[in-house]
């Protein structure tokens, strides 16, 4: 539409340009006109061919130009004829004598002659006028086309951008936020958007996927569920008679059913051993089931004497080991009181310092310490020097039966049931490993709990 418009306002522009491009010819041929007439009535007698040859030629050129003109064509014949009948009266006044009658009358056709051409020139100086002026509206208009257009063109590519707003950036980001919904878990909340786009076709396969893995979910987690009942009742099970072997096995041993030699004595230590090894998985396995059934509610808070944590759970790791290990501690001073459950954490302490033994070359240190760490918790932090953890490992290594490098041989549980036991506390656990050059485990506790402490084990209290 724009270029119709623009392309009509040329063509009209160009035609008011061009007759005014004329009348400003007709305007210079009318001045040649006149000033050709005075000099054709200024030159002496006799010497008139040269001055009418040209009067004749413009009047020729103005025909031409004018000829489209009706009006001023009939105002060029009256120029003509005026100037044919004072062109006589010159031929007649050369040859005759009589020269005060006939100049007389030539004076009057002169006179008649240069204002037939000046009115001429008028009406052409008012043409130029007129069309000067359409001329400038026609510009006007133009200008007016353009910016009408611009601003259409403005207004649609407003109203679009709006459109599309409205039906893709706004379904978008609500489409991120049931998304960031999904990622954490929300299975439940569903994409309500209806349209035949592309937009809505998408959001009607992401909520039947949405659907799909959510049943997918609910089968999981009900399996799970059905797994760990199932754990949780076999190892009560099995820990009655676990129990009672090892009973037997010691008394065996100790000779209490008869003298047993030395050769059935190892049989039977090396059948307590393996007893032991399995009353402690079974143990394990009840530790994370209750803590899975919500036991850390039920932590036994009093403030924690670290030299007593420290030196009991060395003590223990020395006594177990099956070479001596060289274990170093530092409490670092001033730390501030922190309330937890000792036993359990004493536990925690205790299965870090067991793994950095079983992954640590004899002879090599091992350092337990404590610190402060930012303005509201603690740190405690067990460094080995053993073959370290790939990266690819570390994040698995807190999940339950997951093992890293060089740490086999146990059940599996260790650093899971310890992750239980810290976030049951308020806390966080982590590991900082290089490949070949050993690693730290540690794990953080709050110093906010001595302030709820005491509620909540009145509440336990209260409980029971």
């Amino acid at each position: 539409m724009q270029q119709c418009l623009n392309l009509w306002t040329a063509l009209l522009s160009q035609d008011a340009a061009e007759r005014v491009n004329r009348t400003l010819l007709v305007e210079r041929e009318a001045e040649r006109l006149l000033n050709a007439v005075i000099d054709e009535q200024r030159a002496s007698p006799g010497n008139h061919n040269k001055e009418e040859i040209a009067v004749r030629s413009s009047l020729n050129r103005l025909y031409w130009l004018l000829q489209n003109n009706p009006i001023q064509i009939k105002q060029l014949d009256r120029i003509k004829n005026t100037y044919n009948r004072w062109q006589s009266q010159l031929v007649q006044g050369t040859l005759s004598d009589s020269a005060n009658g006939n100049s007389l009358i030539e004076k009057n056709l002169f006179d008649s002659l240069r204002a037939q051409i000046r009115i001429l020139l008028m009406h052409e100086e008012l043409m130029m006028g007129e069309r000067k002026h359409r001329l400038q509206q026609l510009y006007h208009i133009n200008t007016v086309v353009n910016v009408f257009c611009t601003v259409v063109i403005v207004a649609g590519i407003t109203l679009n951008l709006r459109l599309l707003h409205q039906r893709v950036e706004v379904p978008l980001r609500k489409l991120i936020k049931v998304g960031e919904a999904w990622r954490k878990g929300q299975m439940d909340i569903r994409f309500e958007y209806s349209s035949p786009d592309e937009i809505g076709q998408l959001t009607q396969v992401l909520n039947e996927m949405v659907a799909q893995a959510r049943e997918r979910q609910q089968r999981i987690e009900m399996r799970n569920q059905q797994l760990e009942d199932m754990i949780s009742a076999l190892s009560h099970d099995l820990r009655t008679p676990l129990l009672a072997t090892r009973a037997t096995l010691d008394g065996m041993v100790k000779g209490a059913f008869g003298p047993v030699s030395c050769v059935w004595k190892e049989v039977f230590q090396e059948f307590r051993q393996a007893n032991e090894d399995l009353l402690k998985l079974v143990e394990a396995l009840l530790d994370v089931s209750r803590y899975e059934a919500g036991y850390g509610t039920r932590l036994n808070y009093e403030p924690l004497n670290w030299e007593k944590i420290f030196v009991k759970a060395i003590a223990q790791i020395k006594a177990t080991s099956k070479h001596e290990p060289i274990l170093i501690y530092k409490i670092s001073q001033p730390l501030p009181i922190v309330y937890g459950d000792e036993v359990e954490i004493r536990r925690v302490v205790q299965n870090l310092l067991d793994n950095a033994v079983r992954v640590s070359e004899p002879n090599k240190e091992i350092f337990l310490q404590v610190a402060s760490f930012g303005k509201n918790q603690v740190k405690v932090s067990v460094r080995d020097y053993g073959s370290g953890i790939a990266p690819q490992e570390k994040e698995r290594l807190f999940h339950r039966f997951i093992q890293g490098r060089g740490r086999r041989g146990k059940s599996g549980l260790g650093l899971y049931l310890c992750r239980q036991i810290i976030e049951a506390h308020g806390g966080t656990i982590g590991v900082e490993s290089t490949l070949f050059e050993g690693s730290t485990f540690w794990f953080t506790l709050p110093i906010a709990r001595i302030q709820g402490a005491s509620e909540h084990k009145k509440q336990i209290q209260e409980e029971e």
